[in-house]
């Protein structure tokens, strides 16, 4: 790496820590004003706590990123217009591309951690974050909270599981399948139901295999044991049971904490929502995706706003940046509201922002170079 590039990646690195810093602080402290008593009364640990607290802010690092960088740009920009070492640094043969080449560099690395954190992170850790604050950060209520409840209506089963044992769903434990029969073709009044019990089911093969299952039969609320199964349990393979792990991961997940991926699965999963909410959710879908974009697109518009805070003022600098910061989120928000009420499609809805302020700061960005 060049001198000049470390040079210049120290002088934005620095900037851009604080700013991170000093958000996710504000976060915390807000966050501790409304949760800090039941947190000391909880007494979750430590490492609970802090599991919860970055959880809980994870979803809203998509918006914090580009802040961050828009600032860290701004005040990197004016240091270098303010001392002249633009000048200097042109004046010595290095192109304008060569000096922002770090800053835009860092704002990719930024986009890539917004998309972990959307795609990976968040889908992991802010559900449970939210479930823990709802049991009022009592670890010991966590297993009642991660029930599994699954309804396959067109097979006429419902599962429930009272913990999963892996994050897809392969394995569950405390597991009791509810199917309904049909009744006699001579006595339609008979209401048959089978429920199966395991401490533990296993989906491998695309088969499900129950450990220790046990079978009873129900005729009109009355219980008869299943004398084809053994009462000293063992392995067994339940053929009929088309239900896939990934389907009942998704219907106990919250749609704010979904992966791009399983918002996909879901709308595919669920043909029956409602027009409006189809919409709703299409867009959200597109605008996760395109999310991480918003770091570069901020950050190529920020430079030549921080050139002007050096070259011309300070007010009209920052003034510029922060229009056009708020335009960009404006016109976000403008499409989201024209994608729900199904006047323009989901997918131009979530690029459109992007497209028109990445032109933009491409043209001022061409014009300061």
């Amino acid at each position: 790496m060049k001198i000049l590039t470390r040079y210049i990646l120290r002088e934005f690195c620095v900037p851009l820590f604080y700013c991170l810093t000093g958000f996710v602080s504000i976060y915390l402290l807000f966050e501790l004003f409304g949760s800090f008593s039941r947190l000391m009364a909880a007494k979750p640990g430590i490492p609970a706590a802090a599991a919860y607290l970055a959880g809980y802010f994870a979803p809203y690092f998509q918006w914090m990123a580009p802040a961050c960088l828009m600032l860290a740009t701004l005040y990197t920009m004016w240091r270098f217009c303010r001392h002249s070492e633009i000048v200097a640094m042109r004046a010595s043969g290095i192109g304008f591309f060569t000096i922002v080449k770090p800053i835009l560099a860092m704002s990719v690395l930024m986009a890539c951690a917004v998309w972990w954190v959307n795609e990976s992170y968040v889908p992991r850790r802010s559900s449970w974050a939210k479930r823990f604050k709802d049991m009022r950060f009592d670890a010991a209520a966590m297993g009642d909270a991660n029930r599994i409840l699954y309804v396959n209506e067109m097979a006429g089963r419902h599962w429930q599981a009272n913990m999963s044992r892996s994050r897809n769903g392969i394995a569950l434990e405390d597991v009791r399948v509810t199917i309904r029969e049909p009744g006699p073709v001579t006595d339609l009044s008979v209401r048959r139901e089978r429920r199966i019990s395991s401490p533990r089911a296993i989906h491998e093969g695309g088969l499900w295999y129950f450990y220790a299952p046990r079978v009873v039969w129900f005729e009109n609320g009355v219980e008869t044991p299943d004398p084809s199964v053994p009462a000293d349990g063992g392995l067994r393979c339940f053929r009929e049971f088309s239900e896939r792990p990934e389907d009942m991961m998704l219907e106990n997940c919250e749609w704010p904490y979904m992966s791009t991926r399983d918002r996909i699965d879901y709308l595919k999963t669920h043909p029956n929502l409602e027009e409006r909410t189809r919409r709703r959710y299409g867009y959200d879908v597109w605008a996760q995706a395109v999310a991480p974009l918003a770091c570069l697109v901020i950050t190529l518009f920020a430079i030549p706003m921080g050139i002007a805070t050096g070259r011309q003022s300070v007010f009209r600098g920052i003034v510029g940046a922060l229009a056009m910061f708020f335009a960009f989120y404006g016109l976000t928000i403008l499409c989201m509201v024209l994608a729900a009420r199904g006047w323009l499609a989901p997918f131009p809805a979530a690029i459109l922002p992007d497209l028109v302020f990445l032109a933009l700061g491409m043209r001022l960005f061409w014009r300061n170079r």
